[in-house]
């Protein structure tokens, strides 16, 4: 969604200030509701239905090639974890419909136990969102959102594509809408063998071979939404996900091991929405379970259930035409029980307090101010703030400066593992301050953020003298860089083209020693480059990924090499209706590896089909 998109949604929302300078859009329901404000400040990348085709294998695919976020993932479908300008996966924030869902136990999101598809978009965002968005959105977030509109009759497609390794690929979703009601339904079913290998890749005595790596995972997603009156809509959102990862063993007779994975996210919404003033009354209840079975044919060794209450209002007025306050008040009760695996059953309350103001100089200047007070039981929390504006100061030149104070608190696993917790933990907490430069020329436009993060209180897990790990808060990280992207859009006659490069270099550093942070590649660029005619589209996709270390004092002889990586794909549509299309899969036959260990699929081929009804 675009900026003056953004614009619109606010001030149909939330103001008449706004309102004289766009037309009005067709009625619809976000359940993010904060997500079109953000986007009056703050660069985000939106990643829409048609770009995760490109994409399918699995999240961490998509933001491999799509994104700026380096994924770790130890071989294809397998556990996978994010790093965003140089941060720690427990850094990074996924938000569901606006509802932090980052693990109570790990602190994390697993980026292959959250489903694909079944959101009518995924935004990125980069740099701190604590105020808003709450405890690890210190290097970025990134939101999983669906949308609900009106008047717009029944609509249905069918997407299913089969791929090299016995993978196969299905997603279904059916709609219906009319001037008071809108709902959504939709499922996915994804299995994969899984079962490359890459024989120049030499572990031990052999070559790489996948064994033991298959998995699958299927989703449903339900969404409702009912206008009670004029100004007042009740709204549902519902997911429900099932996973199955078996992990890769190096020999045929090794002991083959799975992880099993369920989660729930209900959410219900209230909302009232007024001229000068609206309210977001939101209930979710989210569950976490997981199972790790050491022996497939015996039953689980460990495991653990989380259960997440949260409450949550979002109060907006425009107490002038240019001035709008914000206040936002959530609660929640965590809940975890252990299953041999450390954990009791344990319980957190977890409560805060947030207030903004936007003022809206001129159509062309405006700025925002934020506080906020998070009360985490037994936890001593910092104050939060951030500070953001954006000055549109010609009509090719943006500009753009942001400056916050973001944390995260410990989780469930940092404080109470047996043996190991550590009830004395403070919180990581970071002062992030970026600049935005957009440029426009023509069909071009250019976006440059430096940006820079200082980050204490990292929260690290060390061997102790009693032969036990256990987590303490350690050294200092500095992180400074520079994320840039180029666009350009072109249509003449039945032809079109569509550029997206982006590069970004980040050095993130132990202050203590002064190297470079495991995993944080310096170098990272990916493109994609599509055209069309007609019916027809190809597209291309690059990855260059710089020289990564694996580990703490910069080892060379175990640093992972530079690589690239290149896919593309063919499609044709047929009466508007059906689409068919081919992929090719690191084109390039690359070996490469995004952890240690685990080289990931060298070239390999998908075909897919889409109905639209």
């Amino acid at each position: 969604m675009d900026i003056k998109r953004s614009l619109v949604l606010l001030c149909t929302s939330y103001g008449s200030f706004l309102l004289g300078q766009e037309k009005a859009v067709d009625t619809i329901y976000i359940f993010d509701n904060q997500m079109s404000k953000v986007k009056l400040f703050h660069p985000v990348r939106t990643i829409t239905p048609k770009d995760i085709e490109k994409n399918s294998t699995n999240l961490s695919d998509l933001l491999r090639f799509q994104s700026s976020i380096y994924i770790k993932e130890n071989g294809r479908g397998a556990v996978s974890s994010p790093s965003f300008r140089g941060s720690t996966a427990q850094q990074t924030a996924f938000v569901w419909n606006g509802i932090n869902i980052n693990s109570s136990f790990l602190g994390q999101g697993d980026v292959n136990n959250i489903p694909l598809f079944g959101y009518d978009q995924i935004d990125i965002k980069a740099g701190g969102g604590s105020v808003v968005y709450g405890s690890g959105a210190i290097g970025g977030s990134i939101h999983l959102n669906n949308i609900l509109d009106f008047n717009r009759g029944f609509k249905a497609s069918v997407y299913s594509e089969a791929g090299s390794f016995d993978t196969y690929n299905n997603f279904a979703q059916a709609s219906f809408s009319n001037d008071r009601f809108s709902i959504k339904v939709s499922g996915s079913y994804l299995t994969s063998q899984n079962d490359y290998k890459v024989p120049e890749f030499v572990v031990g005595s052999t070559g790489f071979d996948n064994i033991n790596g298959k998995y699958y995972n299927t989703s449903v997603n339900i969404g409702a939404s009912y206008k009670i009156a004029d100004h007042q809509t009740i709204s549902w959102q519902n997911q429900m996900f099932d996973a199955s990862q078996h992990y890769p063993v190096f020999e045929t007779n090794g002991n083959k091991t799975k992880y099993n994975a369920q989660t729930l996210r209900s959410l219900i919404a209230w909302d009232i929405q007024k001229s000068n003033l609206s309210n977001s009354l939101k209930a979710a209840y989210t569950e976490d379970n997981f199972q790790y079975f050491s022996d497939l044919n015996q039953p689980k060794t460990s495991g653990a259930d989380g259960k997440n209450y949260i409450f949550k209002n979002d109060f907006n007025y425009f107490i002038t035409p240019k001035i709008n306050i914000n206040a936002i008040g959530e609660f929640q009760v965590n809940k975890g029980e252990g299953y041999e695996s450390g954990l009791g059953s344990i319980s957190r309350n977890v409560g805060s307090l947030a207030g903004l103001i936007r003022y809206f100089a001129t159509k062309d200047l405006r700025f925002e101010a934020g506080i906020k007070k998070d009360f985490v039981e037994d936890i001593s929390s910092p104050l939060l703030y951030s500070f953001s504006g954006k000055w549109n100061a010609l009509q090719w030149y943006r500009t753009g400066i942001n400056f916050s104070r973001n944390f995260r608190f410990p989780s469930f696993n940092d404080l109470y593992w047996n043996p190991g917790g550590n009830l004395d933990l403070l919180p990581e907490t970071s002062t992030n301050v970026d600049m935005n430069h957009e440029f426009s020329f023509g069909d071009f436009k250019i976006t440059l953020s430096p940006y820079y993060m200082d980050i204490k209180n990292m929260i690290n897990w060390l061997p102790t003298p009693y032969g036990y790990w256990a987590p303490v808060n350690t050294y200092k990280v500095e992180s400074y860089g520079l994320e840039s992207q180029v666009m350009w859009n072109k249509t003449f006659g039945k032809h079109a083209f569509r550029l997206d490069a982006g590069y970004t270099y980040s050095k993130s550093v132990n202050k203590s020693t002064g190297m470079q942070m495991m995993y944080v590649p310096l170098h990272k660029a990916v493109g994609n480059i599509e055209y069309g005619y007609s019916f027809l589209k190809v597209y291309a996709q690059g990855l260059f990924n710089g020289l990564t270390y694996t580990s703490t004092d910069e080892k060379r002889s175990t640093a992972i090499d530079p690589y690239f990586i290149l896919n593309a794909g063919i499609s044709a549509s047929i009466l508007k209706k059906y689409t068919l299309g081919f992929k090719v899969n690191n084109l390039t036959d690359t070996i490469y590896q995004t952890v240690s260990l685990y080289p990931m699929p060298k070239r390999n081929y998908s075909v897919y089909a889409t109905i639209n009804f």
